[in-house]
């Protein structure tokens, strides 16, 4: 069971920021933030991961996604990172584990910059966010939806959709998330300071690569994870950009797998 709460989430400079958030689960904290392809790409995983660690799942929505609200000066990853640094304030929560898919991930690294005490692990699920010389980010903006489609999965059939065949709200929907991912990441999905800056990280960190990604490749994740002195890499063989929603049991079994018997220990309990 889980239940879905707007949060008035005070943030500087600018007005408090509404902020819509699924939970899931009861137990030690996890922030599960998506990327690109919006909540649904991780709600279903979320779910899935709280009741195999008997955790509690908290999945944010970006605002401008899913049809929400976004204000104007919240406009960067790093505005995400505080606003959520801010919302784990607000809760009061202790011994948080965050984890980020694709832009997600970036708000992850950019939250684990932030030196927050409440924050003690991170998991980047495929991120973007660096600059990686000759192994930029895929050019989403300039694919057509069938090409990201090709790009993002190992076995792609599944998750295919024709964007033409959707209801207007639905289209409406696609067309707030793509303006969101402009808005708050830029068309080349990097911040060139990023790579340089993780290196001040001590958090523990895994670092999680489907093997078949397209948007962003295996070099990619291993220079990720280099950048990063705490962090592990493994890569996950038959899934793509987004492995917690084409393969969550992987995704399940490596965090597990990372922690022992615990998830808890990742969070360095």
């Amino acid at each position: 069971m889980n239940t879905t709460t707007l949060y008035t989430v005070p943030l500087a400079g600018t007005d408090p920021v509404e902020v819509s958030v699924a939970d899931f689960g009861s137990g030690q904290p996890f922030l599960l933030l998506h990327g690109g392809a919006g909540p649904q790409s991780v709600t279903g995983f979320a779910e899935k991961f709280a009741a195999a660690h008997g955790v509690r799942v908290l999945v944010p929505t970006h605002p401008g996604f899913g049809g929400t609200e976004r204000p104007e000066a919240l406009d960067s990853v790093a505005g995400l990172a505080a606003l959520y640094g801010a919302l784990l304030d607000q809760l009061d929560l202790a011994d948080v584990t965050v984890i980020g898919n694709s832009i997600g991930g970036w708000i992850t690294a950019e939250i684990a910059l932030l030196k927050s005490p409440r924050v003690s692990g991170i998991v980047l699920i495929d991120a973007v966010g660096i600059e990686v010389p000759g192994h930029p980010v895929a050019d989403f903006f300039s694919l057509t939806m069938d090409q990201v489609f090709q790009l993002s999965f190992h076995n792609p059939a599944p998750f295919r959709i024709d964007p033409t065949t959707l209801p207007p709200a639905a289209q409406a929907v696609a067309a707030g998330n793509r303006a969101a991912i402009a808005a708050y990441a830029g068309t080349a999905m990097t911040d060139p300071t990023l790579a340089g800056r993780l290196a001040s990280l001590e958090i523990p960190t895994l670092v999680l690569w489907g093997e078949s990604d397209g948007i962003v490749d295996t070099h990619y994740g291993h220079a990720y994870a280099a950048a990063i002195p705490t962090a592990r890499f493994q890569l996950l063989p038959e899934t793509g950009h987004s492995p917690q929603l084409e393969t969550p049991d992987q995704v399940i079994h490596a965090i597990r797998d990372s922690a022992g018997t615990d998830a808890s220990v990742l969070a360095g309990r």
